[in-house]
């Protein structure tokens, strides 16, 4: 799974980095080292942009978007996915992930696959390993990243939820909010956890944004198994596992480790 990680760029080199067309952000988040479940965090779309008002019919769908508006946005969300058919948004904390092998055919995720899919930006995302130490099994946190330092692209799906208890014209009125889709982890990242983040390599950033492409073999394609050639990983502080801290400092590898290091 993917319980945390890590968003420190700032909004203008994301502009920058995803050939962003249309900025939907008011203001800008501060950068995150300890990303957790139900943050806000930014979000890479392509929408219409009669898409951009608020959604109607059951499915919270907006109408027909011609092609021609189409167009990339950065947005920010909830991290934590809640369906548009959800009584409330609570159920957005139990569905920060979906996994590549169900996410077109469990209720929660396949509308939003078929058609909401989004990029979710980070620096690097974080595991534990089980570790043996004085008898006793604790865990040990580990930071993953590209090894050239360059942006992180997670597979992602987004949903908009209406919430019925504010007037249409409130700003909360309708919830952004977004799931990572996660995968079976390969080599040395599988040693630590066995499963992670889907990353898409910036070659496929339109094929798996693009909200016409709904079959479902040409989406599945975009979800093979990430090769982690690129990545690398060391322990860090287990001050990571409380949301209370944040901070560089989370990031820094532990005294005496190196890149690959397993404790």
């Amino acid at each position: 799974m993917c319980g945390r990680y890590a968003s420190a760029r700032k909004r203008q080199d994301l502009l920058e980095e995803f050939r962003i067309d249309r900025d939907r952000v008011a203001d800008d988040l501060e950068p995150d080292y300890n990303v957790a479940p139900t943050k806000r965090v930014y979000a890479v779309l392509s929408r219409g942009e009669r898409g951009t008002a608020a959604p109607s019919g059951q499915d919270g769908r907006s109408g027909p978007d011609p092609a021609s508006d189409v167009a990339r946005e950065l947005r920010v969300v909830r991290w934590g996915l809640v369906p548009f058919w959800a009584k409330d948004s609570a159920i957005g904390s139990r569905l920060i992930n979906a996994r590549a092998e169900t996410v077109d055919s469990k209720p929660s995720f396949r509308s939003a696959f078929a058609k909401r899919r989004c990029l979710l930006p980070a620096d690097g995302f974080y595991e534990w390993l089980k570790v043996e130490q004085d008898g006793k099994t604790r865990k040990q946190p580990y930071y993953i990243h590209r090894a050239d330092r360059r942006e992180l692209a997670f597979a992602g799906l987004y949903e908009l939820w209406r919430d019925k208890s504010v007037p249409d014209d409130d700003p909360r009125a309708w919830l952004w909010s977004a799931t990572i889709i996660t995968t079976r982890a390969e080599d040395e990242i599988g040693r630590i956890h066995d499963r992670m983040p889907m990353v898409i390599e910036p070659a496929r950033w339109a094929d798996w944004l693009d909200p016409a492409a709904s079959s479902g073999d040409a989406l599945h394609g975009l979800l093979a198994p990430a090769a982690v050639s690129h990545l690398t990983s060391y322990p860090v502080s287990t001050e990571v596992n409380s949301v209370r801290h944040n901070g560089p400092g989370l990031i820094e590898p532990l005294a005496g480790s190196a890149p690959g290091t397993l404790f």
